[in-house]
């Protein structure tokens, strides 16, 4: 597994308080075997950064698979490989993707295997796909093998992870903590 950026160094989140490393260039990695594109406050500035949309789209030609988590599909959308294609992200991104050309819908994992392509909803979401995506790459043992080592057993003490489930009061909560942020 190798982080990449359009340059290797440290990558600050967006308020400042975790630092990832970028190991290598974009530009040292002409054909990646899987790309993840991870999702954030920062996927907007990706979908505004020609190098990189250039670079997920030439990297796609040789992929086994380009993936995405949560806002991450914007950037696959923004490079053009999700045109005409069902995608999923986070519920309070999902029609973006419409703008740019993918049919949002409201699935945790969509996958595309003729296309090389998944998009996976929000964080949690994103545990799903990564074990799909092992099993499409080794077998559905090997999946089950992580999903046992990663103890990957969710039981939730509350039925409110979708915005669909969610109660009225649970979503006004939420936005007065989105308000906040701004």
């Amino acid at each position: 597994m190798v982080f990449c950026a359009s340059e290797p160094g440290e990558l600050r989140t967006d308020n400042g308080m975790l630092g990832v490393m970028a190991d290598v260039a974009l530009a040292e990695i002409p054909a990646p075997e899987v790309v993840l594109v991870p999702g954030g406050i920062g996927s907007r500035a990706a979908m505004r950064d020609p190098a990189l949309l250039n670079w997920l789209a030439q990297a796609h030609h040789t992929s086994r698979y380009t993936t995405s988590v949560c806002t991450g599909a914007l950037v696959l959308a923004a490079a053009g490989l999700l045109d005409g294609l069902t995608a999923t992200t986070h519920w309070a991104a999902r029609e973006i993707l419409r703008e740019y050309g993918a049919q949002p819908v409201e699935q945790r994992v969509v996958t595309h295997a003729d296309q090389r392509i998944i998009t996976a909803a929000g964080v949690s979401a994103g545990i799903d796909m990564a074990l799909q995506l092992v099993a499409e790459l080794y077998d559905d043992t090997a999946a089950k093998a992580a999903q046992l080592f990663i103890e990957y057993d969710p039981q939730p003490p509350f039925d409110s992870g979708s915005l669909e489930r969610a109660a009225p009061e649970v979503r006004a909560r939420l936005g007065e903590y989105r308000r906040r942020r701004q």
